[in-house]
């Protein structure tokens, strides 16, 4: 029998931090299922045996995990299914928790509850089975499947039906995160000035390219996405002639995609630099260059980067980001 963990992080968590707290999930266990923007499945049927602990135990070993590795507290549904362990994490108390549900507990612990509790139950199926007095989770499990699935319809009513009772067959099927890295700066007040726009840009190349070489990456495209003043929101896309993960070719087409925007009087408020389309750095051909300039902004990148791993992201950057107005 399967047990399924279903673990949801804090709403709005950095892409990056997100892809972190995946990989301490792939520690636990090599099935992981990617729910974006901040959930993820895990299979534990396999795990529990190489760990030698129950469930529980390993859903509190997360938490440990991510609260001490990452500042981030997660909540943690386990269950036979996909639903029932959904269901827990939903209804752990905020920040964080563990909450367990042996199957033989299944029926017992889903009847109570409201029917919109039951994942997978959107507002408006909720509402239809209000309107026929299904209040709860162990009404729906009561009402013949044929007659749920006219009220929602052949395929939601026979899964809603299933789930109610605890059946839910569907496996936890592995899939990362889709391939793509994002980079965000927001001004502190709106800006029409050209030079800070540009520096702000130059800042997310830098801290994308390294983001990139950390995770072993490289970009195909670059995405670039401007929020004006009043919420308008303006992108385009382009891809790189090469993979690269590199701040030169990544700052190159950068400024072409903000020359793109025709900035005139535009009042600016964020950006978003995004990179997409990654494969992995192994998978990049290796190109001889006798440009020394280049070689040497080469060896000065790689410099950058152990400066930052050994004393912070922020120890070392672009220098127009460091000037600061004369007294």
């Amino acid at each position: 029998m399967s047990t399924v963990m279903h673990v949801r992080c804090p709403d709005r968590l950095p892409e990056e931090v997100y892809r972190q707290v995946l990989e301490q999930l792939a520690n636990l266990s090599p099935i992981v299922q990617a729910l974006p923007p901040s959930a993820a499945l895990v299979e534990l049927r396999g795990a529990l045996s190489y760990h030698g602990v129950d469930a529980r135990r390993l859903g509190e070993m997360l938490r440990v995990r991510t609260v001490a590795r990452l500042g981030v507290d997660v909540r943690v549904g386990i269950g036979p299914t996909i639903t029932v362990a959904a269901t827990a994490s939903a209804q752990v108390p905020t920040p964080g928790g563990v909450l367990t549900i042996d199957p033989g507990d299944v029926t017992d612990w889903l009847g109570p509850l409201p029917v919109e509790a039951l994942h997978g139950i959107g507002p408006r199926q909720a509402e239809t089975l209000r309107v026929y007095g299904i209040h709860c989770v162990g009404l729906l499990a009561a009402v013949p499947p044929a007659t749920v699935q006219r009220l929602l319809g052949g395929r939601a009513g026979r899964l809603a039906a299933d789930c109610a009772r605890g059946i839910d067959p569907r496996p936890v099927t592995p899939r990362a995160l889709p391939a793509s890295a994002t980079t965000r700066w927001t001004f502190p007040r709106h800006t029409l000035d050209g030079a800070e726009v540009r520096a702000a840009l130059l800042t997310l190349v830098v801290q994308l390219g390294q983001l990139l070489r950390h995770r072993g990456q490289a970009a195909r495209a670059l995405k670039l996405t401007l929020t004006f003043a009043g919420g308008a929101t303006w992108e385009t896309t382009r891809r790189l002639p090469d993979p690269s993960a590199h701040d030169e070719d990544l700052r190159t087409l950068a400024y072409r995609l903000l020359d793109a925007a025709g900035l005139q009087r535009g009042r600016l408020t964020g950006l978003v630099l995004a990179g997409q389309d990654l494969i992995d750095a192994d998978h990049v051909a290796l190109q001889i260059s006798f440009d020394q300039q280049r070689e040497d902004r080469l060896t000065a990148e790689a410099v950058s980067d152990r400066i930052r791993a050994k004393f912070g992201p922020d120890a070392i950057g672009p220098a127009t980001t460091r000037l600061r107005p004369a007294s």
